[in-house]
């Protein structure tokens, strides 16, 4: 369980940290993502012209052109006045990772999924041949013993195993 935690943790952060990075540079270039396009492609075409052997004059007005189509449309002063509402949408998408999450971490782990934990016994009854038994089920699946004993009885109550001595057996 403790792993789940870090794991949970850690896509929080990453997501956290992704949406607030996310946000910070929609508001920089304020949104206008074909301005970007736009100023990508002329870079490129300055840089094309610049390989091409073109005269230093043709190179420094196409870099120029470049850094006027950019300052078009990008607001630096506007990006970082407004880190603590990018922060804030970076906080709440790590909360709502850590909630969607947490949320589905207990239904694996609880018994609010038991057609989980039946899966996992008809996948080692189908690699054991069969048949199992409550320890063999215990050992060789994440279940723990009360988990492996109340799936078993679910299951022989709905009749998809079927008991043999101390062993189960596919019905």
């Amino acid at each position: 369980m403790r792993g789940v935690n870090v794991a949970r943790m850690i896509l929080s952060a990453v997501a956290g940290l992704a949406a607030a990075l996310l946000s910070f540079s929609v508001i920089y270039v304020r949104g206008d993502l074909a301005g970007v396009m736009g100023v990508l492609r002329a870079r490129s075409a300055a840089r094309r012209l610049a390989e091409s052997g073109a005269g230093a004059a043709q190179v420094e007005a196409a870099r120029a052109q470049v850094l006027a189509l950019a300052e078009r449309f990008v607001a630096p002063d506007l990006a970082t006045r407004l880190v603590p509402l990018e922060l804030l949408i970076g906080v709440a998408v790590a909360a709502l990772m850590w909630w969607f999450f947490g949320g589905r971490s207990a239904q694996v782990g609880g018994e609010r999924r038991p057609d989980i934990h039946e899966r996992m016994v008809l996948r080692l009854a189908h690699r054991m041949g069969g048949q199992f038994t409550l320890n063999d089920l215990s050992e060789r699946s994440p279940l723990s013993a009360p988990q492996a004993q109340a799936t078993t009885e679910r299951m022989l109550g709905r009749g998809l195993l079927r008991r043999e001595g101390e062993a189960f057996r596919l019905s």
